[in-house]
């Protein structure tokens, strides 16, 4: 089991700036993935951006060049920093954690943070 413990959100004008910060407690893979999705009202939850044990890294085109994903693997952390926000990153954010073992994937979930960015 892990245990996703997500902070950081907020209310921010536009072309502000917020951090995200999702810690992991439990049992964790040497091999995993750490990523940020986002559900605005009335839409499906899509994938904001990935990063794997090894660092390397995937972002949804509406946010390149504007959000950053970082981890820490000492810390069991992932962060978000998030640039130039717009109002349509409106939306919760959840932190997902996904241990690989065996052949199988176990995915975790953070209860999510509220980001809100007002025109």
């Amino acid at each position: 089991q892990v245990q996703l413990v997500e902070s950081g959100g907020g209310l921010v004008q536009a072309g502000g700036s917020l951090r995200l910060s999702c810690a992991a407690r439990g049992i964790i893979s040497s091999i995993n993935t750490m990523a940020w999705y986002r559900q605005a009202p009335g839409k499906q939850r899509e994938l904001v951006a990935s990063i794997t044990s090894g660092g390397s890294t995937n972002s949804t085109d509406s946010v390149k060049g504007r959000f950053t994903i970082s981890r820490d693997n000492a810390r069991s952390t992932v962060y978000l920093q998030m640039n130039s926000l717009k109002p349509e990153d409106t939306a919760i954010y959840y932190c997902n954690h996904r241990n690989y073992k065996e052949g199988k994937e176990y995915d975790y979930w953070g209860r999510g943070t509220q980001v809100t960015v007002s025109s």
